[in-house]
């Protein structure tokens, strides 16, 4: 009787067969030619649409398209909402001459960017440190936490007339104001970005026997990043509202006076001009947070990577 080993129990392959029948056919070839294969098949091969910061456009555009359609089907007059043609020719008319009432809307929009670039300094600055000194110890959260919990339930814009009476009129009040505004956020944010840091990363950086200020650089800070940048975007918006708010109190230049200047004359379409302006700003620095956030958190992969 014939010995039976394993391989008389494989069936041979059928003639003409292209090559091993089972699991090993339908196994990808291994290599990086395979690699490539099943890179292209699993997702796509581009990771977003050329110009894709464009797309985001396609809103606002579409609200100014159907803003022309009204003015010009006559549905709201043109003196309470002048149709964007009237507010282009308006903006035109500010930057290439300057008007005794508002002067140049360049001019106004330089003295804007330095009001806020300042008190947003002032306000970033302290908001990451306070929310290190809180996040790091219970000792600092409880000295720093609650005061910051305090000015966040205060309304912003109602110490308006309690920062005249300390500061005066001139642009202290302004900056102090822009630079709580951004501050709140940002805080909240960075603390709850620190406490989130897993604590299994800070026991290796300890068994790897890193500094304080080196654990902190190299281990919590981009742990808390993410985080961190979420916060500086929405104090960004604060920031800005709190400079429209601002520059309409006793200010002499930038773009709120030009808005405190327009309402006195009735004129909407510099008011909207001047809105226009503030929307421009701020959707510009938001989408620098947002190259900033691609770069610096190129490593996340999310759910439309």
């Amino acid at each position: 009787m014939p010995e039976i080993t394993d391989s008389t129990l494989v069936a041979p392959a059928a003639t003409g067969s292209a090559g091993p029948v089972g699991p090993a056919a339908a196994a990808p070839a291994a290599g990086p030619a395979a690699s490539t294969r099943l890179g292209t098949a699993g997702r796509p091969g581009r990771r977003g649409l050329p110009g894709g910061g464009w797309y985001r456009l396609i809103a606002p555009v579409a609200i100014v398209l159907v803003w022309q359609l009204v003015s010009w089907a006559g549905l709201v007059s043109a003196q309470k909402l002048p149709p964007p043609t009237a507010v282009w020719h308006t903006a035109v008319s500010l930057v290439t001459t300057s008007s005794p009432a508002y002067g140049t809307l360049q001019g106004a929009m330089l003295v804007s960017l330095q009001r806020m670039a300042v008190g947003f300094a002032f306000g970033a600055v302290a908001a990451v440190a306070l929310a290190l000194v809180a996040g790091l110890s219970r000792l600092g959260e409880n000295a720093v936490d609650p005061l910051l919990q305090i000015l966040r339930t205060l309304p912003l814009f109602g110490l308006i007339p309690v920062f005249i009476v300390w500061f005066g009129i001139g642009e202290l009040p302004k900056i102090i104001l822009i630079a709580l505004g951004t501050a709140i956020p940002l805080y909240l944010n960075t603390f709850a970005g620190i406490r989130g840091v897993d604590a299994r990363l800070v026991e290796v950086g300890t068994s790897l026997r890193l500094r304080r200020s080196e654990l902190i650089r190299h281990v919590i800070l981009p742990g808390a990043l993410p985080q961190a940048l979420t916060g500086l975007r929405q104090s960004l918006g604060v920031a800005w509202l709190a400079l429209v708010v601002a520059e309409q109190v006793n200010a002499n230049a930038g773009i709120g006076f030009i808005i405190s200047q327009a309402t006195q004359f009735l004129r909407n379409d510099v008011i909207l001009v001047a809105l226009a302006v503030y929307a421009v700003l701020g959707l510009l620095t938001d989408a620098l947070v947002r190259q900033l956030e691609r770069r610096a958190l190129a490593w996340r992969r999310g759910i439309l990577a």
